[in-house]
Parts: C-alpha cells; sequence; structure tokens
C-alpha cells in the first residue's frame, strides 16, 4: 500500500489567479512522464517533464517562478532526486517539491524531509489519488 507523508500547503506557493499551476515532472520512464502528464492534464495543470535531475534543476534555474510545483522521481541516471532538491534548495524557487517513488530508505526518506519535501508518494499509486494529493498542494491553482 502506498504511504503517503503531506505538510499542510503554504499559501504562498499559490499561483496567481487566474492561470493553472504549472507542474514540473522529472522521470527518466517515458511511459510514466506521459502518465503524469495526462493525469494532471486532466486536472487542469500545465505540465511540463523531463528525463532525469540536472535537466529539471536546468529548467528551474531558467525560471524558478514559473514552476509551482516540482515532482520527482528518486532513482533518475546522472542526478537523483535527492540531489536535485539539494541542489534546488541554492534557488530562489518557492513552490512545493513532492517526491514521487519507489523504494526509498528511511534514511533517504527522512533526508528529504529535512530538506523541506512536502510529500512523499510511494509509487505505484491510483491516478486519482495522485491527483488529489496534487490538488491539496496546490488548492487554488485551478
Amino acid at each position: 500500500m502506498p504511504t503517503t507523508t503531506m505538510d499542510p500547503p503554504a499559501p504562498s506557493s499559490r499561483p496567481p489567479q487566474g492561470r493553472p499551476a504549472r507542474v514540473l515532472y522529472a522521470e527518466d520512464l517515458p511511459d510514466l512522464r506521459e502518465l503524469m502528464r495526462l493525469n494532471l492534464l486532466r486536472s487542469g495543470f500545465q505540465v511540463e517533464t523531463v528525463g532525469d535531475g540536472g535537466a529539471a534543476l536546468q529548467r528551474l534555474r531558467a525560471g524558478p517562478a514559473e514552476i509551482d510545483l516540482l515532482i520527482t522521481d528518486h532513482q533518475m541516471p546522472g542526478m537523483n532526486g535527492l540531489d536535485l532538491v539539494r541542489s534546488l534548495r541554492l534557488l530562489p524557487y518557492q513552490g512545493k517539491v513532492m517526491v514521487y517513488a519507489s523504494e526509498l530508505d528511511p534514511e533517504v526518506n527522512h533526508t528529504y524531509r529535512r530538506l523541506g519535501v512536502h510529500v512523499i508518494l510511494a509509487k505505484p499509486v491510483r491516478p486519482a489519488l495522485l491527483r488529489r494529493v496534487v490538488e491539496t498542494l496546490l488548492p487554488a491553482a485551478r
């Protein structure tokens, strides 16, 4: 059964009125990227996808205020999710962060929490639950 840990959403992470929330999803498996994109589009979110943590970091460096939620896998080639979140904390990124991954050991999970990750969601999860979690993080975004 998937586990979810979540803090309450912070009002400052809400996108401005009149525009949909923008989500960046970092995942190395193309099929999962596409499933996530389609799932979140159904809820009215704008979704960008990238294939690894390095590409996600590059996108966030180019426009940290343009992304309201980063969703990242943990195990990816090149820069993994943990290294991405560590690097992200050096940017002026004010959005939310969700880790959507399988096989996180307790130490890695704890490190993500120390770095301020808002939600850690274990794969696999039903699409409706995933949408509800994202909607909870970005409540005024649709």
